[in-house]
């Protein structure tokens, strides 16, 4: 089952039927018991049809969005590589080896955009790289009901020339996107279930990658329990979960790029740069 927040309402997809809600989006995202509250209006919604692009809306309201560093062996390289003139590179290193994992801001939702809108790199950065990421929907009980992919857009410079320097390079106005929808499952995602990563320039695919979850070293339900250590979320909130794709030092976003990430069965995520 899959909930598109559109610029018509709600929409969700059960099977290959389309159903229109009439409930806030807000009111449906902080519900533990979703996916069933979902299946019992599907016999009384109206039939829809399938969301078009121009529709789509950033799937969260009110919700903060947070993001764990470090999850994955490749990004702790690279965060090591990147920060080590700053003599920040042991850090990385201790983190991702820590019990605690690396927890951060990442966006308010004024800062998020959602599939076909442009992402942003900072006019004072000269190395920037989307982060794909699996991204969890939680409710204010700290409780796990969907899934959704994120890009957290980063400024490797900014963060590399100091450890400190992290919210700027992270937390600033369409460095995040999510969509393109909330992915509801019963079930856990499959450790085999791979995100892919797409760039291109023009016709020309200029860096391209894969991982899988089962590369995460902490899993979903870890991330959630210190994120929600005496820390309160009224309106419930997404957590990005770390990235295990990494571009090569030598590439750069471009204004005019397209980022493509996807994660089956929750779709695409596409976006161009500006």
């Amino acid at each position: 089952m899959k909930l598109y927040r559109t610029t018509e309402g709600p929409v969700v997809q059960h099977h290959s039927q389309y159903y229109r809600l009439a409930a806030s989006w807000q009111a449906l995202t902080i519900r533990d018991d979703l996916r069933t509250y979902l299946e019992s209006e599907i016999a009384n919604a109206t039939s829809s049809a399938q969301p078009g692009p121009a529709t789509l809306l950033p799937p969260l309201a009110a919700q903060e969005v947070w993001a764990a560093g470090v999850t994955y062996f490749r990004s702790r390289t690279a965060r090591m590589e990147e920060s080590q003139t700053a003599g920040g590179g042991s850090f990385y290193d201790r983190v991702y080896q820590a019990e605690r994992p690396e927890l951060f801001f990442k966006s308010s939702p004024h800062r998020v955009v959602g599939p076909g809108a442009a992402v942003h790199i900072r006019s004072d950065s000269k190395w920037n790289v989307p982060e794909p990421e699996l991204t969890l929907l939680v409710t204010p009980n700290g409780n796990l009901i969907g899934y959704t992919i994120g890009n957290d857009m980063s400024s490797r410079d900014i963060e590399g020339e100091n450890p400190l320097y992290l919210p700027q390079a992270k937390v600033y106005d369409r460095s995040c996107a999510l969509g393109p929808c909330i992915l509801l499952s019963a079930d856990p995602l499959p450790l085999e279930t791979a995100i892919q990563l797409e760039i291109f320039r023009g016709a020309q695919t200029v860096f391209s990658g894969e991982t899988i979850l089962a590369q995460m070293k902490r899993t979903p339900d870890v991330l959630i329990k210190y994120l929600f250590l005496e820390n309160t979320f009224p309106y419930g909130c997404f957590l990005l979960t770390g990235t295990g794709i990494v571009p090569p030092d030598t590439f750069s976003l471009q204004p005019g790029d397209r980022i493509r990430i996807t994660i089956d069965p929750i779709g695409t995520l596409e976006n161009p740069v500006d």
